[in-house]
Formats: C-alpha cells, structure tokens, sequence
C-alpha cells in the first residue's frame, strides 16, 4: 500500500490507527444521529425540517469519514517519508458543522423554524 519510505515506529502507527477510529466513531455517531432524529422525532418536528436536519447530520457523518480516512493516509505517509505531519483539515469542518448545528437549534427552540 505504501511503496516507498520506511516503516515508522508500531507506536505511531497504532495512535494514528487509534485517532483514525476515534473519528470513524464520531462519523458513525452523526450518522445514528441523523437516523434517530428521523425515526423518533415525528411528534415534535415538521416533516421537512426533520427530513433535513436528518441529511445534514448522516452528510457530516459521511464527510467525517472521508475526512478521517484522508487524515489517516495523510499521516502514514509523512511518518513513512520522515516529514512533517500535516495540519488537521477536518477540524475546521467540524467546527463549523458544530457551529451550524447549534445555531439551527436554536432556531428551531425558539421558534423561528
């Protein structure tokens, strides 16, 4: 899978697979999410606000896991190569999905949606 470099130490390896699965764990958790709201939340959302704050949780989910997969090569290879490792990409999306998530919340507490 990785033709060139070197094997870097197991203990790196096993944290960058450990951080990997912590992130497909959060990607799975969106996912559940997104489906719990649309199996369970018929009786206190509107069909189509609850039809899309499903999608948009199961997308995060889905983006979250390309993103960790990306992350995880991303950091296998600078290990393998000697270099430095690369900046997070998928923080900044998480935050901001976070962010959105919460202001779409409040939106829908107090009313407006």
């Amino acid at each position: 899978m990785f033709p060139d470099g070197e094997d870097p130490d197991p203990r790196f390896t096993l944290a960058n697979e450990r951080t990997f699965l912590s992130w497909i764990r959060t990607a799975l958790a969106f996912i559940g999410g997104g489906i719990a709201v649309e199996a369970f939340t018929s009786a206190i959302f509107a069909p189509t606000l609850r039809a899309s704050l499903s999608i948009v949780l199961m997308s995060i989910g889905f983006v979250l896991a390309a993103g960790a997969a990306v992350r995880w090569f991303r950091i296998e290879t600078a290990m393998r190569r000697g270099r430095s490792l690369p900046l997070p990409l998928i923080i900044p999306i998480v935050s901001l999905a976070s962010a959105l998530g919460a202001g779409l919340l409040v939106l829908v507490f107090a009313g407006f949606l």
